[in-house]
């Protein structure tokens, strides 16, 4: 059974995880950190979401953001 759609609402704060293939690691030095942050951060300010809180762990991501628009996340 598929899963079902997720409901997105303008300025409602979403806790988002991103997870590795297979559980390997996606960031393996402070320059993989430092550059994902950089292109994150690019992101943000061009589809208007705020940035709360954020975990960089070596095989998955977790951001706690509030876009403005809710199309501007998926």
């Amino acid at each position: 059974m598929p899963r079902r759609s997720r409901i997105h609402i303008d300025g409602l704060p979403l806790h988002i995880v991103l997870c590795s293939h297979n559980r390997e690691a996606c960031f393996f030095c402070d320059e993989d950190h430092q550059a994902y942050l950089h292109w994150l951060g690019e992101a943000l300010k061009k589809e208007s979401c705020t940035l709360h809180a954020y975990v960089l762990m070596t095989n998955h991501v977790h951001l706690l953001l509030t876009p403005e628009c809710a199309e501007s996340v998926p």
